[in-house]
This record gives structure tokens, C-alpha cells and sequence, in this order.
């Protein structure tokens, strides 16, 4: 445990340096500033998200933006590079984000009802971001999503193409009520 322990703290403190990383800087500077390490900041700015996610006013908004920012920033990032593993990663992602957006509109009432709801979906979240292979964004695309989608993606796309032919015939009959 202690081994997997020192492991992860590691892991952070790289990542914590790494120039590459948009938040290095940051850390710079407040290490400088106040004296104290980069890890102790990173750790007392965790404590206080996860504080405000379990009590704070509005921590929907905050969770959303944790689920949002960076998970944008790395598509935009893969976007550009020519692999095309970085794309399918957070592409997965996304649909996850997506999935869980739309039942969590479907069923507010639950939402309301769970305790620590912003906290879990953050962790949540963050499970789904984390740079392994299968996270958590990998596990539930392929044991929960796709599975649904293989089972009803030819009902979805009769209904995708009745709406499109629907859509078309509306659009028609506007356009030749205005030309008449």
C-alpha cells in the first residue's frame, strides 16, 4: 500500500513539473511565492474542491467546468496532433460526458436526491479523464454504451432517416408556399 502510495505522489509531483503541462507555471510561481512545495499547493487546492463540491453554493457549475475545461483543452490538443489514438480517447470521452448530461436531465429527481451529487460526478469525471488505458471513460463506453448502441443503432438511424425525410418535406413545403 505505502508502495502504491509513494507511486501515485510521484506520479503527481511529475506531472506537477512537467513543462509541457499548462499548469506548470502556475505551480512555479506559487511554490515561489509562498515557499511552500508544488505537491502541499496541489493537494490543499484538491482539498478545497473537493469541500466546496461536497458543500458549496453552485458546485454544479464548478463540477461542470472540471468536466468541461480540460477534457477540451486535450481534444483541441489532439485535434491537431496525427494520431489517431488521442482523437478516439477523448472522442470516448465525450460520449460519456454526453450520456450522462442527457439522463441527468432526464431524471433531475435523482439528482436532487443523492447526496454529494457534484462531488461524485467529479470524481466521476475525473475517472474518465485519468491517463491510463482503461479508465474510466473506456470502461463505460465499452461495457455499458456500446453494448446499447449495437442493440439499437438500426431502430436509431430509421428514426435519424424518417426525421430527416420529414425535415426535408417541411423545408420543401415552406420554401414553395414563400416562392408561390
Amino acid at each position: 500500500m505505502a508502495n502504491k502510495i509513494d507511486e501515485v505522489r510521484t506520479s503527481i509531483e511529475t506531472s506537477l513539473k512537467d513543462e509541457s503541462k499548462p499548469w506548470t507555471k502556475i505551480f512555479n510561481l506559487a511554490e515561489v511565492k509562498t515557499g511552500v512545495p508544488r505537491l502541499y499547493i496541489f493537494l490543499g487546492g484538491v482539498a478545497i474542491v473537493v469541500l466546496y463540491l461536497a458543500f458549496g453554493y453552485a458546485a454544479q457549475i464548478l463540477c461542470n467546468a472540471i468536466g468541461v475545461a480540460y477534457p477540451a483543452y486535450v481534444s483541441m490538443k489532439a485535434i491537431e496532433t496525427r494520431t489517431k489514438e488521442d482523437d478516439t480517447k477523448w472522442l470516448t470521452y465525450w460520449v460519456i460526458y454526453g450520456v450522462l448530461s442527457v439522463f441527468e436531465h432526464v431524471s433531475l429527481f435523482l439528482v436532487q436526491a443523492i447526496p454529494f451529487y457534484w462531488l461524485l460526478k467529479c470524481v466521476f469525471f475525473i475517472w474518465c479523464m485519468v491517463p491510463i488505458e482503461n479508465n474510466g471513460a473506456n470502461f463505460m463506453y465499452h461495457r455499458v454504451i456500446l453494448p446499447y448502441f449495437k442493440k439499437y443503432e438500426k431502430r436509431a438511424d430509421e428514426l435519424l432517416d424518417q426525421a430527416a425525410g420529414k425535415i426535408k418535406q417541411v423545408a420543401g413545403d415552406v420554401i414553395s408556399k414563400k416562392l408561390s
